[in-house]
């Protein structure tokens, strides 16, 4: 509407101009009330359009706004088969990128398009007040700009998605670039990457330049075409003048008006172009949007408040999507509660998919797994994993104080909670150590920190949360024998009458658990104590040999160094 009120204002200007002309000429050179309506109709453009602009850009910054929250959304609900088919740098680039074509499409689109038809409906109505001929010389030309802007738009929707594509691999190239800068520098691969970054840039600016060409295309044929339009006024208008059929006021105000129309046809190029860009970048958001969460709760379940600890495993098995063979096979086990359990195998045996599916990180088969005698599938999501508390093997920390990492699921923490976690995971003494303590940076994903030390603070923040059940993810290869055994002391002494499940390689570690699980092939191979595991003279008493003897040869060589 405000726009309408503006485009208005605008023809009072023509209008004017043009009754001043006219008045000139039949002798009458007071030109106050024409001058004035002039001055009065800009300044009231002036502060209508104004308003009007700021009002569509505040609602495209909410617009991107919703769509940032809802896509941010949309991807706390995504699973890992999400994640393992789509990068970081292709999320963030739908994120920032995507996001901003659209909300410039509203801010710039909408106005262009809404002075486009106002223009238009305001300027052909007083053209054709003015002359109605002439206004009938502007009409044949008006198909042909329409099927060319269609036909264009065609082509830009072809060159806009991909730039959109190729910006993503740019994206994704430059994530997965500085997340393993270390190992890039380690091995003097600095030049190899700067070339393959070489190579996927030049893909994204092939990609700009097409989309460049068709957008200069069209961009320079409505000005073309405008300059056509504006040499028919003038030579028949001119004629009409000439013969005095049309007045001179009445020409000039017609060809200001001819200029309020065409005006907004010579940018139709930038409206497809806004339009088609936005078009691709919402494709590439519903993308996500339309996917359904690959684990969500079941509406009509109901499950216990409060999980004891007691864990069935009946005949689970596991296939990932887009393999042929079994993770899993028919794994049955009862796990009681306050027991500790210890699981080992070869890699690849299936040890973290089987933990995984234990918090439903990857859904486990209907009836395969019961916490407290009730289908792990009842669960509400945020219930089961805050009561069932997983430590992954990858010690992510976030780039935030340390203390912010080790009180991630409850900032509310006290500070006699957050010491008695970190001393039990044997930290205390080097955060003590740090110059700022708990308010030490660790950086992005604890890259100040030492391998041992962010495993370390990971087994802290999983040591805070009390929960029933405590899995352990191969927490442990990064410290050595003497931490481990503090850790594993106290994880006995803390956690003695609730559920603890472990992955280790190290049998010094797995001696520790009341129960040996060794998987070998998606199947249980061995279980039991660690002694009747070395009695029998399997996979894991072998193993156990191994690492003794690796263990006296170690200590042997040491102590010949020292002498």
């Amino acid at each position: 509407m405000a726009f309408g009120v503006s485009r208005f204002f605008e023809a009072m200007v023509p209008f004017l101009t043009g009754a001043s002309i006219n008045s000139m000429i039949e002798g009458d050179y007071d030109l106050t009330f024409y001058i004035l309506g002039i001055i009065g109709a800009v300044i009231l453009r002036y502060g209508v359009v104004t308003y009007a602009r700021y009002s569509v850009r505040k609602v495209a910054l909410n617009v991107a706004y919703d769509l940032r929250q809802h896509l941010y959304r949309c991807l706390q609900d995504q699973g890992s088969e999400f994640f393992s088919k789509h990068t970081i740098g292709d999320m963030m680039t739908r994120a920032v990128a995507d996001i901003s074509l659209i909300q410039r499409l509203i801010a710039m689109g909408t106005i262009l398009v809404v002075i486009l038809v106002y223009a238009s409906l305001f300027g052909f109505a007083a053209m054709f007040y003015y002359s109605p001929t002439l206004t009938l010389l502007l009409l044949p030309p008006m198909p042909f700009v329409f099927w060319y802007a269609q036909h264009s738009s065609l082509h830009m929707g072809v060159a806009s998605k991909n730039v959109q594509d190729r910006l993503s691999d740019m994206a994704t190239h430059v994530e997965e670039n500085l997340s393993g800068i270390r190992t890039i520098q380690a091995m003097v691969q600095e030049q190899n990457e700067i070339d393959r970054f070489a190579n996927t840039n030049q893909h994204y600016a092939d990609a700009f330049y097409k989309q460049s060409r068709v957008n200069s295309a069209m961009e320079a044929w409505m000005p073309t075409l405008a300059s056509v339009c504006s040499l028919t006024i003038l030579g028949y208008g001119g004629y009409q003048v000439l013969d005095g059929s049309m007045a001179l006021g009445d020409f000039v105000a017609f060809f200001m008006f001819v200029r309020m129309v065409v005006q907004p046809f010579r940018v139709a190029g930038m409206i497809v172009n806004l339009f088609q860009r936005a078009a691709v970048a919402s494709d590439r958001l519903h993308d996500v949007f339309d996917l359904e969460p690959e684990i969500h709760d079941n509406p009509h379940a109901s499950a216990p408040s409060m999980i004891s600890g007691k864990i069935v495993l009946k005949n689970l098995s596991y296939q990932y999507p887009d393999s042929q063979a079994k993770v899993l096979h028919n794994i049955s086990l009862d796990i009681c509660k306050g027991e500790t359990i210890a699981i080992m195998g070869r890699v690849g045996a299936g040890k973290t998919t089987l933990l995984k599916q234990l918090v439903r990180l990857i859904d486990p088969a209907p009836g395969s797994i019961y916490i407290d005698d009730i289908d792990v599938r009842n669960y509400p999501l945020a219930q089961l994993r805050v009561q069932v508390a997983m430590v992954p093997q990858d010690p992510f920390l976030f780039a935030q104080p340390l203390k912010d990492n080790l009180t991630y699921d409850d900032p509310n923490r006290t500070l006699d909670e957050i010491w008695q976690a970190v001393a039990s995971a044997d930290l205390k003494s080097t955060i003590e150590s740090f110059p700022d303590q708990l308010n030490t940076l660790v950086g992005e994903r604890g890259v100040t920190l030492s391998g041992g030390q962010k495993q370390r603070a990971t087994l802290a923040r999983g040591f805070i949360r009390h929960a029933p059940v405590l899995i352990l993810d191969d927490c442990f290869s990064a410290v050595d024998t003497e931490t481990e055994e503090h850790i594993l002391s106290e994880l006995k002494r803390l956690r003695q009458h609730q559920t603890t499940i472990l992955v280790s390689h190290r049998v010094s570690t797995t001696r520790h658990a009341d129960r040996i699980i060794v998987l070998d092939e998606g199947q249980i191979l061995e279980m039991g104590s660690h002694d009747d595991l070395v009695v029998a003279g399997g996979y894991y008493a072998e193993l156990e040999r191994v690492q003794r003897e690796g263990a006296e040869d170690e200590a042997f060589a040491q102590a010949r160094g020292s002498r």
